[in-house]
């Protein structure tokens, strides 16, 4: 229910646009799906990309947590589009947990055996009894017991966009790269910072030259582990910073874990309050460069 309604007010309140993915694609294999604000792709001065973390949460969410807990400015992206749109941005939503269509195989049945006892009945109409409250049974347990029915399934990848690596790969090559903008600004959450590192990895020039700056919210990626260029880290440590949990005050400049990019505290030990994505929010529409 979430998912959906937030999808609503991504074209609904957002006037955004369903883009799917892959391309180029057959009529039978599985999709997956971006956002697009109207001038994403037209929009010559600046782009706006927001990626997300991993889990459960889809296109538009930051914390599904924060969304039942407290209300959707606190959880989803909306504010973020809808401040971007107002300075002039063109939007881009990715999607990057949509990996895979999850298909039924097969139902587990959960028969309830049924002690025999010695009747007078005869075999043929016990055997239809026996039926009918076998059915009963088995209808009861899976409604009570197991309400969601186990059920064997088969993950069918999406053609290019298997991970969120492989998605935001492809976004960039199939839509950032084709944008207008000539500042392209990056927000990317936990895992999401991962993916962009991996991106950086595999396209180093293209992104040196398009994007101006990236705001990272407790980022998951490591330098050394995937194997980063001396050039990617120089790079990182003038154009990126990374807002993280911390006890200290807001923008205090934490020790660098490792030699990537500037590492602050965010104000807030509490990881799901998302505090820090506000922080960096507004640092990227303060940017001198926006």
């Amino acid at each position: 229910i979430i998912t959906q309604y937030v999808y609503e007010l991504l074209e609904k309140k957002c006037n955004m646009t369903k883009q799917i993915l892959p391309e180029e694609r057959t009529d039978d294999e599985p999709t997956s799906f971006i956002y697009l604000s109207p001038d994403a792709l037209s929009n010559p001065s600046k782009l706006l990309v927001l990626i997300q973390g991993s889990g459960v949460v889809r296109a538009g969410q930051w914390a599904r947590r924060l969304i039942i807990n407290q209300d959707l400015d606190s959880g989803t992206q909306i504010p973020f589009i809808t401040r971007a749109m107002e300075e002039g941005y063109g939007v881009m939503v990715l999607n990057p947990n949509e990996n895979y269509l999850e298909v039924e195989k097969s139902a587990m049945s959960s028969p309830l055996s049924s002690p025999t006892e010695p009747s007078d009945e005869p075999a043929e109409k016990r055997d239809r009894k026996d039926d009918k409250e076998g059915k009963k049974k088995r209808e009861f347990y899976e409604k009570y017991r197991n309400p969601q029915k186990e059920t064997e399934t088969e993950r069918i990848p999406i053609r290019e966009n298997s991970s969120s690596e492989e998605h935001v790969l492809y976004v960039w090559d199939h839509f950032v790269s084709q944008a207008k903008a000539k500042n392209v600004f990056i927000m990317a959450h936990s895992y999401g910072g991962l993916s962009f590192v991996e991106l950086m990895n595999q396209r180093e020039t293209e992104v040196k030259e398009k994007v101006c700056a990236v705001a990272l919210t407790d980022s998951a990626h490591n330098i050394w582990l995937q194997e980063t260029s001396k050039g990617t880290q120089d790079w990182m440590q003038q154009h990126c910073c990374n807002w993280v949990s911390s006890p200290e005050p807001v923008d205090t400049l934490l020790d660098p874990m490792l030699r990537d990019c500037p590492r602050v505290s965010a104000g807030d030990c509490d990881y799901a309050n998302l505090k820090r994505v506000w922080k960096a929010q507004s640092v990227v529409f303060s940017s001198p460069l926006h």
